[in-house]
């Protein structure tokens, strides 16, 4: 550890990436040369630190902050099981125990005949504080593993890497270097890669790349401008189809407002968009009454987060958004409603009521299998009530979302926050979903969990002697 500690003083002192910021989209400069790539060893598992935003003379301290190694929901996706392997590979935002606040991408795996996980890698030092340059995760069909390293805005590059081996997390290469914002890259099998995700030009726009091999990426392709730009969550079905759901940040109230859903996928790799009805659409979108629009929140006057999507066994939609009425924290814009909508095959059925949370970055994960829904998430106040995350819940709805039963309180009386649950793709049932706690006022260390089916909890080990060991269950 001597020497990896060196190696972070002196990219911080010497940053080695300064000027590759400005480099355009496509470019490939060897980063491992200038000492980016670093794939190092740690010696456990430690989440970022993270806040966005003090708000002056607030008792909940800042707009959202916390323990946020698996943030944000627009980050997709965090967690891979890979059956060949039996291995449920994993990335997430990571940091050094003597400052929790400096960004490192990390990368394991939980090995399900063993059960146990191995000293994480450090790919690299994101030369940052701020968690929205979180990792995520792909894997292709020769069982590469990918790790897409996101860049806020921007002032800051963003790298692709894969590793040198199939089915390993020893080392990594890097495959690229450019710029985009909240990645979520998707492998449609023969037909390469569609890289979702946001550029900051004009404000936040939605877009996209795509790619044979994932080095040589195709022009950035715009899809959606409205307003002020957009906030979207993707998941493939199958090898079929890209589905994207998002909200948009009306002219009025900056920013920090965001309202309305819409939804629309792509049978071809982006080249054609359309309604979940099959109606074309033609990006670039503007227009925020588009026959994309799910629902009209805005009229009602609430703001949209959102939080999963996934589809049904016939390819039909449902997401899973949360709904308030405004941005501040603090009960004086609750209720904080967890809803899903579902396309039937002839319209949007908008439901929720049941679930309600304290904060608009409550995030959890939706479970579609069969007649059986379910969702995980820090839907109980937590020890800093208010702040985003809480106490973890399991929850289940035997009619496809019209009532909700909480099966189980999966955390209590935790020191920190629970945040940003995460679900895997190709979920296991030993490795349902991934998350990370802290707390939610005040800069602390970050521990990392992971969970089964049946809800029970595991830790991940904040500081390993050896190279391998097992999660700690944790009894809460």
């Amino acid at each position: 550890m001597d020497i990896f500690r060196w190696m972070i003083v002196a990219s911080l002192l010497f940053p080695g990436a300064s000027d590759l910021v400005g480099a355009p989209v496509g470019s490939k400069v060897s980063l491992e040369k200038k000492g980016i790539l670093m794939n190092e060893k740690a010696d456990g598992y430690r989440g970022i630190w993270y806040y966005n935003q003090r708000i002056a003379g607030s008792e909940y301290v800042f707009k959202y902050s916390g323990g946020l190694g698996t943030y944000c929901a627009k980050h997709i996706p965090h967690a891979w099981y890979c059956a060949e392997a039996d291995k449920t590979f994993f990335t997430y935002g990571g940091a050094l125990k003597e400052d929790p606040t400096h960004l490192l991408h990390m990368v394991s795996c939980y090995d399900h005949k063993t059960g146990q996980v191995p000293r994480p890698t450090i790919l690299l030092d994101k030369e940052t504080s701020d968690a929205h340059d979180n990792p995520v995760i792909g894997m292709d069909d020769k069982g590469y593993i990918w790790i897409f390293s996101s860049s806020h805005g921007t002032s800051r590059p963003s790298y692709i890497s894969r590793s040198r081996e199939p089915y390993s997390v020893d080392s990594f290469e890097l495959q690229w270097t450019g710029n985009y914002s909240y990645p979520q890259p998707w492998f449609m099998g023969d037909r390469g890669w569609l890289l979702m995700h946001t550029h900051y030009t004009q404000g936040r726009a939605m877009a996209m790349m795509k790619s044979p091999d994932g080095k040589d990426w195709s022009e950035r392709r715009f899809l959606c401008r409205m307003d002020q730009g957009h906030y979207q969550i993707s998941r493939p079905f199958r090898d079929v189809k890209v589905g994207s759901a998002f909200n948009y940040h009306p002219k009025e109230g900056g920013i920090h407002v965001r309202t309305n859903l819409y939804y629309m996928e792509s049978h071809d790799l982006g080249e054609t968009w359309k309604t979940a009805s099959g109606q074309i659409l033609e990006p670039i979108l503007t227009d925020p009454g588009c026959a994309a629009l799910v629902h009209d929140f805005q009229s009602e006057g609430l703001t949209v987060y959102m939080k999963d999507i996934t589809f049904d066994e016939h390819g039909k939609p449902v997401i899973l958004i949360l709904t308030s009425k405004g941005h501040v924290p603090g009960p004086e814009n609750g209720p904080h409603v967890w809803r899903t909508a579902q396309w039937t095959g002839k319209e949007w059925n908008l439901q929720g009521g049941d679930i309600v949370s304290d904060n608009n970055y409550d995030t959890g994960s939706l479970y579609v299998q069969g007649d059986l829904w379910r969702i995980v998430g820090p839907t109980r106040p937590g020890p800093q009530a208010f702040n985003p995350g809480g106490e973890i819940c399991l929850w289940e709805s035997a009619n496809q979302g019209g009532s909700w039963e909480k099966i189980r309180q999966m955390t209590g009386n935790s020191e920190y926050n629970h945040t940003y649950v995460r679900r895997p793709v190709h979920a296991h049932d030993d490795f349902y979903a991934f998350w990370a706690d802290g707390h939610g006022r005040k800069e602390s260390e970050s521990r990392l969990y992971f969970c089964n089916r049946n809800g029970d909890v595991f830790r991940l080990p904040f500081q390993m002697e050896e190279d391998w060991a097992v999660p700690e269950k944790v009894t809460f």
